[in-house]
């Protein structure tokens, strides 16, 4: 290839927080400043990616990848480089990178002079390179990279930010007799989310303080002998009033939701009591609902209307306008043989009709073209659902269950969990939780509780 003196080369590129996390893996440079997600001024709070300043030697490689793409281009071998590095690059710029060429020496040898621009026009970085042009055809680049996913859950933390502006949500918390029951109701209460009022054995709620090295006496407890009787003593407190939601500790599912479905006593409403799992998955742009896949074990149809508007109703609270919700089955064709089909052929006509508001529903859908586009137009469907899925309803509890634990121990998802459809929000934390999931946990019943009282999402 012949080269000639004043020749140029350039790219466009955007600063990402997925680029400084790669980088940081790449590299092993764990310099909090350049780090994404790091506490850079010691407040206990992760700071805004957008004060993330990126490495210099990350500017640098960007020089890199312009004389291995376009000048002197594939084959090129970089000899030696001097950079003087003269602003700051945060996350959110757009650089310009340049090369020109200023001198050429026998062998190939090329001589460039190297600036990087940010979209203001300010310098942040200049200097010069040697670089010896190929003197043969490159080798064939590949095709195509392995897939790199930054497990990131900005979406949770988006969650958690935006219960900044409300007060904390009195939660009475249900047998907090363990290290993680006790310490996520702490932490909860430390970052102002919840103002927790704990139910159960003193003597076991001060051991599980020592064991998490939490001081719990600063909270108002309430004794009670058994998890049996913390669960009556808590729905008391949200049914008088004195709390807004519940809480569950160290304590059997079944034996909290006894109380709620009471008759007498209980906090039963309209609907069926249902959950919902909402997943912060890495490369989806938006949260994922999934539901039910921890209470109802084999829903009728007359049950999965309520577990699909408990889910609506959720989404929009979280800021999801219009929920794109796919019933789904194994196939998506409706099959007389299959019930699941069946059911969800009719909560689809159900939503047409009005009898389930404020989403679009659509079904029977497989996984695939519920949530990929180029899956639902191999297949031809049209709908507004199809690949484009916020909400997945599933048969049945088994499904419901693998397709959550999927999401979380193979695709990485952090996953947070709550029951709708009782007369206060239940945030239902499982001991295999850490600390974001019941955080997010918590912070969605508090956006949720204030969504039923304003009618306006915090999110929106």
């Amino acid at each position: 290839m012949d080269f000639t003196i004043g020749q140029t080369a350039r790219i466009e590129r955007l600063c990402r927080a997925e680029d400084l996390i790669v980088f940081a893996h790449a590299s092993g440079d764990l310099n909090p400043l350049t780090l994404p997600g790091a506490d850079k001024d010691g407040d206990g709070r992760e700071d805004e990616d957008a004060t993330v300043e990126a490495p210099a030697m990350w500017v640098a490689s960007l020089f890199s990848a312009l004389f291995g793409a376009a000048l002197p281009g594939p084959g090129a071998r970089l000899v030696s480089q001097s950079l003087a590095f003269t602003g700051p690059v945060l996350v959110g710029d757009t650089l310009t990178v340049e090369v020109e060429i200023t001198a050429i020496a026998p062998q190939g040898l090329l001589t460039l002079a190297c600036r990087a621009l940010r979209a203001d026009g300010a310098a942040v970085a200049s200097g010069e390179a040697k670089v010896r042009a190929p003197t043969t055809p490159p080798l064939g680049a590949p095709s195509a990279l392995p897939q790199l996913v930054v497990a990131r859950h900005a979406q949770f933390a988006r969650l958690i930010g935006a219960c900044e502006a409300l007060a904390p949500m009195k939660t009475a918390v249900v047998a907090p007799e363990d290290a993680k029951a006790l310490g996520g109701a702490v932490q909860a209460a430390e970052r102002g989310l919840i103002e927790p009022i704990l139910v159960g054995d003193p003597a076991r709620i001060a051991a599980a303080a020592k064991a998490a090295g939490v001081d719990a006496s600063k909270y108002q407890t309430i004794a009670a002998a058994s998890g049996d009787a913390a669960a009556a003593a808590a729905v008391a407190l949200v049914k008088s009033g004195a709390a807004a939601a519940l809480m569950k500790g160290a304590l059997h599912t079944d034996e909290l939701l006894h109380h709620v479905v009471k008759r007498d006593g209980g906090l039963r409403t309209g609907r069926r009591i249902t959950h919902v799992f909402v997943f912060d998955t890495p490369g989806l742009p938006h949260l994922l609902y999934v539901s039910d896949a921890a209470i109802t074990i084999a829903p009728t149809l007359e049950e999965k209307v309520d577990i699909v508007q408990n889910a609506i109703d959720l989404a929009r609270a979280l800021g999801c306008e219009t929920p794109r919700v796919a019933v789904l089955s194994a196939v998506e064709t409706v099959n007389p043989k299959m019930p699941s089909t069946l059911d969800a052929a009719a909560l689809s006509k159900m939503a047409e009709r009005g009898q389930i508001r404020g989403g679009l529903v659509d079904g029977p859908l497989a996984m695939d073209n519920a949530v990929d586009e180029g899956a639902a137009r191999t297949k031809g469907l049209r709908s507004t659902v199809a690949g484009r899925a916020d909400v997945l309803i599933v048969p049945n509890i088994e499904a419901g269950n693998i397709l959550a634990k999927e999401l979380s121990f193979i695709s990485h998802a952090e996953g947070a969990g709550i029951v709708l459809g009782a007369a206060a929000p239940i945030i239902l934390t499982s001991r295999a939780d850490d600390e974001a999931s019941r955080l997010a946990s918590c912070a969605i019943a508090v956006l949720f509780e204030d969504w039923r009282r304003t009618g306006v999402s915090r999110l929106a």
